[in-house]
Formats: structure tokens, C-alpha cells, sequence
């Protein structure tokens, strides 16, 4: 359920525009969490990396659960992939700043995503409610 709960935050991070439209003074919110966004970033992308890795690592799961099985896949590929957008400055930074090759490569991999930033934002919700109302559907 942290899971949900954090990816509806990310995702609201990534779609300002979203929280905006439906909450005026969260602007304020918003400016007070933009200093730490790369730091938020680059932890929501490495824990949506491990939860990829170990989504893959527990195939079997697929098999007597599937619905759970693919909700956490994607869930942890949505989280990696906004908090790649969102952490872009510090993992360039911390991690691509040392390789030319790998800057590069990051570099288009942003210009990609940052068009359909909002559009992962909302997905991020969704899939994030989703993975609440799944937890309480299949665990409770």
C-alpha cells in the first residue's frame, strides 16, 4: 500500500499542472519540495529499478498471480521511469557526469520522456490507486 501511496506522489510531482488545476495553494507545496525533486527522483528511480529487477527475478509469481505480478511490473517501471525524469539533474550528476557515452545517452532519453511527462504523471496516479486498491483486494 506505501507502494501506491508513493507512486500517487510522484506522480502528482511529475504532473504539477494535475494539482494545480484542482488545488491552487498547492503551489506553495510544490515550490517548497522542488530543492530536494532531484534527490526524490533519483531514490524513486534506483527503488523502481530494484522493484523491476525483482519483479523479473520472481517470474513464477506469474503464474498463481498474475494480476498482482503485472501490476507490480508496471508500477516499478513507471516509478523508474519518473524518477528518472525527475532526478535527471543529480543522476547526471552523481552517475552519468563521468562517462561521455552514458551522458549522451541520457540526454535523448530525457528528450523522449519530458514530452509525456504530465502523461506518465497520470498514469503514475492511476496505477498508483490501482496498486492500493489491489493490495486490498488481494492481501486483506
Amino acid at each position: 500500500m506505501i507502494y501506491g501511496i508513493t507512486l500517487i506522489i510522484l506522480g502528482l510531482l511529475a504532473a504539477p499542472s494535475l494539482l494545480l488545476s484542482k488545488k491552487p495553494d498547492a503551489k506553495e507545496l510544490l515550490e517548497k519540495i522542488t530543492p530536494y525533486q532531484g534527490w526524490i527522483g533519483l531514490a524513486f528511480c534506483f527503488w523502481g529499478i530494484w522493484g523491476v529487477i525483482q519483479a523479473v527475478l520472481n517470474l513464477g509469481l506469474l503464474t498463481t498471480f498474475p494480476i498482482w505480478w503485472i501490476t507490480w511490473l508496471s508500477s516499478s517501471a513507471i516509478e523508474a521511469v519518473l524518477g528518472f525524469i525527475l532526478g535527471y539533474g543529480m543522476i547526471n550528476k552523481l552517475v552519468l557526469s563521468k562517462n561521455e557515452e552514458a551522458k549522451q545517452k541520457g540526454e535523448q532519453l530525457l528528450a523522449k520522456l519530458a514530452p509525456i511527462q504530465g502523461k506518465l504523471g497520470l498514469a503514475g496516479i492511476v496505477i498508483g490507486i490501482w496498486v492500493i486498491v489491489a493490495s486490498i483486494l488481494f492481501y486483506a
